[in-house]
């Protein structure tokens, strides 16, 4: 029986990809999780009895912690999830994300050279590594150009995955993945902000009493798919016979306007009874007379990547991989749980 450290279990990607693989595998999953005076087990309190899952201390920015439990444990794989992952923060806690994205790579590399070489290693990787984009789509070949401090430490960390694979001849990879959303996505993020305000904006509005939802930049282009989907390609990744890296993407882009206009569709806000109104920071999004949304300029960010559009080409040739949710169904997905849950 194989053994799986997963680290950032407690977030979106590390708690499905430990579903997955409890799942799909006998392995047994090896959770590493950071000591908290709060706990944060909500995506994974569905696991806490399954006999091959366990939970482990684990903080991914202590380099002595780190080689103890690789030491340790000497896992067949190691999938880091682990990271400070939303990329309006690294503009006021650069040192943090580097911390955490780019030196505790360095520290797993290290400990897994010194104590089990022969684990195959996964570290995530980021579309916001290209920043600045040259060339649309973005695939594997496209120059990395981060235009944000947490680009900067995935394209760090994505530096030291290679100068090891290579030095070492370790089984190393980072894989480029494009934005992926969920049921599970914190609510931090510009995607989850939207469907659970949408829920609260529903449950309120008969009242006519509520907070419309304020955002920055509504015409930033992104490319959306379902992080299940990805967790899936993540594990053919580690899998090949050859460690090799890949784009995962959907290979289309949506706005975040569109984002909201298919959020309150789905929530009972039709589109032909809603309507734009206005523009740059007075622009609104109105139903029945009502502002649904509105811009604050506080949620802009000091540099955007205006459009990040994925070129998954090799990963579905090489791999038999591609994504199974579209971006309608995906909103949709996040919509209804969020109106559950509300």
């Amino acid at each position: 029986m194989k053994k799986v450290i997963i680290t950032g279990v407690t977030g979106q990607d590390g708690s499905f990809m430990a579903d997955y693989l409890l799942k799909n595998t006998e392995h047994t999953i090896v959770a590493g999780i950071r000591r908290l005076s709060v706990k944060n087990h909500k995506n994974i309190s569905h696991l806490m009895s399954h006999p091959r899952f366990r939970l482990i201390d684990l903080d991914v920015a202590d380099q002595a912690n780190t080689e103890e439990v690789i030491s340790k444990e000497m896992p067949d794989y190691f999938i880091n999830f682990a990271a400070n992952s939303f990329v309006g923060v690294s503009w006021t806690q650069p040192v943090n994300h580097m911390q955490t994205n780019a030196m505790a790579v360095l520290y797993q590399l290290e400990a897994i050279r010194k104590h089990c070489p022969k684990c195959r290693y996964y570290n995530a990787g980021s579309s916001e590594e290209f920043g600045d984009v040259v060339e649309t789509p973005q695939s594997e070949t496209h120059p990395l150009r981060p235009r944000s401090p947490y680009g900067v430490s995935k394209a760090s960390a994505r530096h030291m995955v290679k100068v090891w694979r290579e030095s070492y001849k370790l089984f190393a990879i980072q894989g480029w993945l494009f934005n992926h959303e969920g049921t599970r996505r914190g609510e931090e993020f510009v995607t989850r902000k939207i469907t659970k305000n949408v829920a609260r904006i529903k449950n309120e509005y008969v009242n006519g009493d509520f907070k419309p939802l304020e955002l920055g930049n509504l015409d930033a282009k992104r490319d959306w798919s379902d992080a299940q989907d990805f967790v899936e390609g993540v594990w053919l990744m580690l899998n090949q016979e050859e460690p090799k890296e890949y784009v995962l993407s959907s290979n289309e882009t949506h706005t975040i306007r569109e984002f909201i206009e298919e959020s309150f569709n789905f929530a009972g806000f039709a589109k032909e009874q809603c309507h734009w109104q206005g523009y740059g920071l007075n622009e609104k999004y109105i139903h029945e007379g009502k502002t649904l949304v509105q811009i604050n300029p506080q949620f802009y960010r000091p540099a955007e990547v205006e459009l990040l559009l994925g070129d998954s080409t090799a990963a579905r040739r090489d791999l038999n991989w591609e994504p199974k949710v579209d971006f309608i169904n995906l909103v949709r997905k996040m919509v209804d749980r969020d109106l559950l849950e509300y």
